[in-house]
């Protein structure tokens, strides 16, 4: 039985919960310890206690547990990568890449939390300075999805500890096994009882006992949930970070470089088996352009090897579950009874394991209006939708209640700086897939897509911190 950390011991839950490879569902990844609502509230009372010690660390105490922390990734980088494959359903080379990029948010905030600093400023009144000064929030809920099970807790967890927070961790469900291993690194490299706690266990439990007596919740997972939080959290007046859905677009104008174009798409859209927030499911292609760039995805989309995450010649694992299996066949349905074309994949895969595979799927002749265009499906499965120029391009871009990523494949400098600055996104992306961000920069979105301050990069230090300004009379 893999058990939950709290106050720095390991400890058994209320329930178990077991974690299942989706590319081999009859094999078991492990049991682990589930907390209900009680024991969560316990790990609370541990960061509540733990915090005034840990904020008073100096930066370099913090910073070097950090790095430590960042060292020791790297050095399990391999059988990381594989746990991350085998439970999340990533190909070894996403599963890897991702630890990788895990351990480098840990190295970068060992650095930030040495720099985060204030500011000394002159006041309007004579004889008097003004000092404006960063200090740690508290407690901080972090409530993460098994889509990047340890990139997303580690771009949550390492701010938090640099700038002198305490915390308790609520991984996904489906995803309990990498959560376990990150804390166990946490624990071996020196982690003070009760700094980081770890409860796995149900979104129910989790709504009832990480949203009481914390300082700040930062999630990330599905509009619905994160609204019901916002709700509960508002009226505990907790601060707040949701990182939501997308229905992210991809426009492709009848200048650009066609094989960069189909490049983009087929990264963006269908790369981990379209399991990302910032995933291409939209592509907006103009006329002049668009019955070639069909033609030349769909000749790339049934040349993907679609299989077992660690088969290396996997280049498309499955999906996480049956639920999202399911899903993701109500929508390719859904599609072709508000009349759009299935004009590849979408049907499920034999493979040499049972899983939950599936072949990327493309629609045409869709429009903007149709649900599969405007509810995020969470799965390898794009809408081709024909515009006539980059005016009806950007105004179908922005035509959705979400605003996370955008992308435009242009070799015109003019649209590409129009659409950058008129799209209304986060993040917006020129000649590039909308997925695949780096570590350093600020990550969210508009709309239904983000609310809060920035995750990532210096940013996070705007979530995590409040600010004091302080007069002194000289």
């Amino acid at each position: 039985m893999n058990e939950n950390l709290i106050n720095g011991k390991w400890l058994g839950g209320a329930s178990t919960l077991q974690s299942w490879n989706p590319s081999d569902t009859r094999e078991l990844v492990g049991d682990y310890a589930a907390a209900d609502a009680e024991q969560m509230q316990q790990a609370v009372a541990a960061a509540r206690a733990a915090f005034g010690a840990w904020q008073h660390t100096t930066t370099q105490m913090r910073s070097d547990f950090l790095q430590r922390v960042a060292n020791q990734m790297m050095a399990e980088k391999e059988s990381l990568g594989l746990l991350v494959s085998r439970e999340a359903g990533k190909t070894l080379a996403e599963g890897l890449g991702e630890v990788v990029r895990a351990a480098q948010i840990f190295q970068f905030f060992a650095g930030e939390c040495l720099r985060y600093g204030g500011e000394s400023l002159p006041s309007v009144r004579p004889d008097i300075g003004v000092q404006i000064s960063r200090h740690a929030l508290g407690v901080v809920s972090l409530i993460t999805p098994w889509n990047f099970p340890i990139a997303i807790p580690a771009w949550k967890i390492a701010p938090a500890l640099a700038f002198g927070n305490t915390l308790v961790l609520k991984p996904s469900e489906y995803t309990p096994g990498v959560a376990h291993a990150l804390f166990r690194i946490l624990a071996a490299q020196g982690l003070p009882p009760g700094v980081a706690n770890l409860v796995n266990g149900s979104g129910k439990h989790a709504a009832q006992g990480l949203l009481s007596g914390v300082d700040a919740v930062s999630f990330t997972g599905s509009v619905h949930v994160g609204q019901s939080i916002a709700q509960t959290a508002i009226g505990e007046m907790i601060r707040l970070q949701l990182e939501m859905g997308g229905k992210n677009p991809l426009v492709v104008l009848d200048d650009a470089d066609l094989d960069v174009a189909v490049e983009c798409a087929l990264n963006g859209a269908f790369f981990s088996a379209g399991q990302r927030c910032t995933a291409s499911s939209r592509l907006i292609v103009t006329e002049g352009i668009h019955d070639r760039f069909v033609d030349a995805l769909t000749a790339r989309m049934r040349a993907m090897v679609v299989g077992n995450s660690l088969d290396k010649a996997t280049q498309i694992g499955p999906v996480i579950n049956q639920s999202q299996f399911d899903k993701i066949q109500h929508y390719l349905d859904l599609g072709k009874r508000e009349g759009a074309e299935l004009v590849e994949g979408g049907s499920p895969v034999e493979a040499a394991t049972p899983g939950y595979f599936v072949r990327p799927a493309l629609f045409t002749g869709s429009h903007n209006a149709m649900r599969i265009n405007q509810e995020e499906i969470f799965g390898p499965v794009a809408s081709v939708i024909k515009v006539a120029d980059y005016d009806e391009a950007l105004v179908t871009a922005n035509d959705t209640r979400f605003g996370l990523s955008a992308g435009i494949c242009t070799t015109s400098l003019r649209a590409a700086n129009h659409f950058r600055l008129h799209v209304r996104s986060g993040l917006a992306m020129v000649n590039l897939p909308t997925a695949g961000l780096d570590y350093h920069v600020p990550f969210g979105g508009t709309r239904a897509s983000s609310y809060g301050p920035r995750e990532q990069g210096r940013y996070a230090v705007d979530f995590y911190t409040s600010t004091k300004t302080a007069y002194i009379a000289y």
